[in-house]
């Protein structure tokens, strides 16, 4: 024990750690998927304006389509995110995983959380018939498949096995 120069002592003692995750109970996904698909949306927003992109050549009638695929997409991520909530998952990509989730929309697709958010771009991009969001729209599709998905499904593979392999045969990555 030291003291100091008011004579209160000051103990001699490591703080307390925060517990560290080790790297191999959780995929190593780093970036928050919702914000690379703001993000790649906010570039196509910049690409038209500094661009001055023509609009969709789509008729105005039309819109309603991207508006609808908006609302489908908003949709599985409701009932993707309670079923993750219902079972006491975290649907964050980069916490440890207990279970396999493999009803509702994910009897059809692995990732229905990522289609959702692809379908929300898209419907946005017609919705607004912004040219810059469908073309950057690639971008964040394969953005997520290759640096977010495939972490994950390594991952998956490790913890889960032949369980997670299984339904990798039964059940398609996007649709």
């Amino acid at each position: 024990m030291f003291h100091c120069s008011a004579n209160v002592p000051i103990m001699d003692y490591d703080p307390p750690q925060l517990p560290r995750t080790d790297a191999s109970l959780a995929p190593a996904v780093r970036f928050p998927p919702p914000l690379v698909f703001i993000g790649f949306i906010l570039l196509g927003l910049l690409a038209d304006r500094l661009l001055s992109l023509p609009s969709m050549p789509i008729s105005r009638d039309i819109t309603w389509v991207g508006f609808a695929l908006v609302m489908v997409g908003i949709g599985l991520l409701i009932i993707s995110l309670g079923l993750f909530r219902a079972v006491g998952e975290n649907p964050e990509p980069w916490t440890p995983s207990q279970e396999i989730i493999a009803r509702g929309p994910y009897r059809h697709s692995r990732n229905p959380m990522y289609l959702g958010m692809l379908l929300i771009h898209i419907g946005y991009a017609i919705w607004s018939a912004s040219m810059g969001i469908l073309f950057f729209a690639l971008f964040a599709f394969v953005a997520i498949d290759r640096f977010v998905i495939a972490k994950e499904e390594s991952y998956l593979r490790r913890r889960f096995g032949k369980m997670y392999e299984d339904y990798e045969r039964r059940v398609r990555r996007w649709v």
